[in-house]
């Protein structure tokens, strides 16, 4: 009787990080750094003044602080604990979990700015406008500086001859989504308070936030209905697509198929096929080789 051969031989690891997770953990710590002391300084700044918008506005970028803080742990976490046997299919979602925080976090943010907006269109409050407009341009510097950071990787295409669209780091675009509200708010906040100043429309600074809170709540919702899809497993239909196109042939037949993201950059799959023929498992992943997502695939024969 021919001995089996060792289970050693045939193991592998399950780590489906993304193909730049370190680069991107390190740009993410570098956009925490810069908001945190964007943050301090419109604190210490509206303390200064006596500005309540300066001081609003700090303690509003406090919120992005910890998401981004969230973004760039959830980095490290993944990293740490790549190879733990615990985490079945490895660390690639945790990523997901963390856009999927951040999103929420993001949608109480733009219900606060929508509710105080709303305060102030009802009760119209003095705005420090000379201030505040400085500190804005300063604030709106300091995004697109992070956004820069961010969008070198920023929904990077991994796809191939057959187009599955874009592979999306959501933890990243988190962090990219949470730099983009906060110019967007600089942005509106500085037609605003220039207009104020000039114009006499102090209207315009709360109609401006109603603006940027319905943005930034779509926003939101868009991230974590993205991450909320991985986190549930949803079939990756492209993949899964490209999967029974290659499988179609007469000596067999798909019974069950299950597509997932379990990375970045990574799909598991678990196939069940009908083979009418002598097919062995092998022959099922060589056919499958053109499928550059899939990290992970577990074949299943059926009787026929």
């Amino acid at each position: 009787m021919t001995p089996l051969p060792q289970a050693s031989n045939f193991a592998h690891d399950h780590m489906f990080l993304g193909a730049s997770h370190d680069e991107n953990a390190r740009r993410t710590w570098w956009v925490v750094v810069l908001t945190f002391v964007m943050m301090i300084g419109e604190i210490a700044a509206g303390y200064l003044t006596g500005s309540m918008a300066l001081l609003a506005d700090g303690f509003h970028m406090a919120t992005h602080v910890v998401a981004l803080g969230i973004a760039a742990a959830a980095y490290g976490f993944a990293r740490r604990h790549a190879n733990n046997a615990r985490y079945s299919f490895g660390t690639g979602k945790v990523g997901d979990l963390a856009g999927f925080a951040s999103a929420m976090v993001l949608g109480l943010v733009s219900l606060g700015i929508a509710v105080e907006s709303v305060l102030r269109l009802l009760e119209p409050t003095t705005v420090a406008f000379t201030e505040a407009t400085v500190i804005a341009v300063v604030g709106l510097a300091v995004n697109i500086a992070s956004a820069f950071l961010l969008m070198g990787h920023h929904g990077h295409d991994h796809g191939h001859s057959h187009d599955h669209g874009h592979h999306h780091d959501n933890n990243l675009r988190s962090a990219y989504v949470h730099v983009l509200a906060d110019a967007l708010t600089s942005v509106l906040a500085i037609a605003a308070l220039l207009a104020g100043r000039y114009l006499g429309w102090v209207w315009l600074d709360p109609a401006m936030g109603i603006v940027g809170a319905i943005v930034i709540a779509k926003w939101a919702y868009s991230l974590m209905r993205d991450s909320a899809a991985v986190l549930l497993d949803t079939t990756d239909e492209p993949v899964a697509a490209e999967i029974r196109e290659l499988l179609a042939t007469d000596d067999v037949r798909i019974s069950d198929l299950h597509v997932w993201q379990v990375g970045p950059d990574a799909r598991a799959a678990i196939v069940s096929v009908v083979a009418s023929a002598p097919v062995s498992a092998e022959t099922i992943r060589e056919r499958l080789v053109p499928v550059h997502e899939l990290s992970h695939l577990t074949v299943e024969f059926r009787n026929a």
